[in-house]
């Protein structure tokens, strides 16, 4: 064999490996592609099942509390009636309900809602406290129907901050008197 042909022939299977080396190097970039994609959409799935999983226990706190404090409003009218007996039980069910979802949102929810939410369930304690010791008849010294009512109003307040929280942690745009902002309200003379 000559020079000629041996370096012809080394060539040959120069080009016949690089070939087959490059078709191997492109599939397995290609795979290696394919891998990353697909734990990219698992993390995008996971990421919206906990955002989903998030809301529904904010969505469980708000209503808790906001059953609770309605509760707490109907045994302060009934006890000015002198007929609480009606709305005890709801006011217990109200009380234990959001026990319960208060619990779970202590393992779920970001701190700054937590914080929130632990202040205002000390503050529904409290008043939850004073309205039993008027129902018993055993009332502490600052404890009346109106004081009652004042912490129900700040209480209610304070819901509302939590929700504001809430809702930016789940990254809900902030609605001023029913519009978003940046949008322009309507005409006074109905014009757009």
């Amino acid at each position: 064999m000559d020079v000629g042909s041996a370096t012809a022939l080394s060539a040959a299977v120069v080009g016949v490996v690089g070939t087959l080396l490059s078709a191997l190097l492109t599939q397995r970039a290609a795979d290696r592609s394919r891998q990353h994609e697909r734990e990219r959409a698992e993390l995008a799935r996971e990421g919206r099942s906990e955002i989903k999983e998030l809301r529904a226990c904010y969505v469980a706190l708000n209503t808790a509390v906001r059953q609770y404090l309605a509760a707490l409003t109907d045994q302060v009218h009934a006890l000015s009636r002198d007929d609480p007996t009606p709305v005890r039980q709801r006011l217990a069910e109200a009380r234990d309900q959001h026990r319960d979802v208060y619990a779970e949102a202590q393992l779920r929810v970001p701190d700054r809602v937590l914080d929130l939410a632990g202040d205002l369930s000390r503050e529904l304690g409290a008043a939850y406290g004073m309205v039993r010791r008027l129902d018993g008849g055993v009332p502490r010294e600052g404890d009346s129907t109106a004081a009652v009512q004042e912490r129900i109003d700040v209480l209610w307040r304070r819901l509302r901050e939590m929700r504001r929280e809430m809702r930016a942690e789940l990254g809900v745009p902030r609605v001023f008197r029913g519009r978003s902002p940046g949008t322009r309200p309507p005409a006074s003379d109905g014009s757009a």
